[in-house]
């Protein structure tokens, strides 16, 4: 079994492509969702994952289906993209003006996808009703975004609050396992989204203070966000295939 750090698992998820310009009112939109139909994802998410974890237990993750998309003891996972590109109806008004400034903005969005769904760009999370995933993708403040929702995750080791502290209080369980922020981060190779010393989440746009909705302002803030997510992901890839040259098969 091999990893692929440039593997795209919109490939190997049956009809993503299909129609895909004619979904979501033309701001285009996957048929299916690698995060549940890409078996490759599935695959990875279990060898990256089934490892000593910081509190000295190994966890040894089993696939399944459906809500048991990955288990271990009590836990059950879900795979979750890490990226965002806030295709919204609300947020028409912006996409049509990225558009138009992208030039190509098929191209832009398509290859903008090829990248996102690598393994860099993914994670898991306990699957609950009202998980981390639904609500950071739900909650205004968060809007989705991979960087508010680990300076959340930031601020629950240290017992602050934050738009998602309750949330994060639901899975006290999952998160003593890593023991501190540090070992989070570390366990899933997040070191390039914090500083060097792990006292702050590195922004992608914007404050972290919570006081607006985290969708970008203007198109310029939106394309250097997009820059951001893209280069974390190639970072965090790169991390992963260090770590795989002597812990797992690489392709």
């Amino acid at each position: 079994m091999t990893i692929d750090v440039d593997f795209d698992f919109t490939s190997d998820s049956f009809g993503y492509w299909e129609d895909y310009w004619n979904r979501n009112d033309g701001m285009g939109s996957g048929k299916t969702d690698p995060d549940l139909y890409s078996p490759t994802l599935q695959l990875y998410q279990k060898l990256l994952w089934s490892r000593v974890l910081p509190n000295g237990e190994f966890m040894d993750l089993e696939i399944g289906t459906g809500a048991n998309y990955l288990t271990w003891k009590n836990f059950r996972f879900g795979s979750d993209s890490i990226i965002v590109s806030f295709r919204y109806k609300k947020y028409r008004y912006m996409i049509e003006q990225v558009m138009r400034a992208v030039g190509d903005y098929k191209k832009f969005y398509e290859n903008y996808t090829h990248k996102s769904y690598t393994i860099g760009g993914e994670i898991i999370f306990p699957k609950h009703v009202n998980s981390i995933n639904q609500m950071r993708g739900t909650n205004a403040l968060i809007a989705d975004r991979w960087d508010l929702t680990l300076e959340c995750i930031r601020r629950y080791y240290n017992n602050d609050k934050s738009p998602l502290y309750e949330t994060l209080k639901e899975d006290k369980q999952f998160f003593s396992l890593f023991k501190d922020f540090k070992g989070y981060v570390d366990f899933f190779f997040l070191q390039d989204a914090v500083t060097e010393d792990y006292s702050k989440v590195n922004m992608w746009c914007g404050k972290s203070d919570f006081v607006f909705d985290g969708l970008p302002k203007t198109v310029d803030e939106y394309l250097r966000f997009i820059d951001e997510e893209l280069r974390f992901v190639e970072k965090r890839n790169m991390r992963i295939k260090e770590y795989c040259k002597s812990n797992c098969d690489l392709q």
